[in-house]
């Protein structure tokens, strides 16, 4: 079980990598095929060639994703799924992510702790 705190004196939110509901093998496999490591550097990856996004480290310690959600992992497979439904101005692609790899991409995630 992990633990994650949040900001401003929230209490602390319980996210185990199973609440996402996915299989972290496939979502690191599905993290090569959509190439969301070729902007990101993520553990257990190889490292982008240049650095065209932030690093994707420590996903249970986040309060929000992308600065507009709160954190949690339905929110995490929509944000991967939808970036620009979430936050039109996003410079993250839609890359067509089907709602499976979403989930497995978020459970790989979370497993990172």
């Amino acid at each position: 079980m992990l633990v994650a705190f949040n900001a401003c004196d929230t209490p602390p939110v319980i996210v185990p990598a199973a609440l996402a509901g996915g299989n972290a093998d496939r979502g690191k496999v599905a993290i090569q095929h959509y190439g969301c490591n070729a902007c990101h550097a993520i553990a257990g990856l190889p490292d982008p060639s240049f650095i065209a996004a932030a690093p994707i480290t420590k996903v249970t310690d986040r309060s929000y994703i992308a600065g507009v959600l709160p954190a949690t992992p339905e929110n995490l497979i929509l944000w991967i799924r939808f970036p620009r439904k979430v936050k039109p101005a996003s410079a993250m692609p839609n890359l067509d992510v089907s709602a499976t790899d979403a989930r497995d991409i978020a459970t790989y995630l979370y497993s990172l702790h």
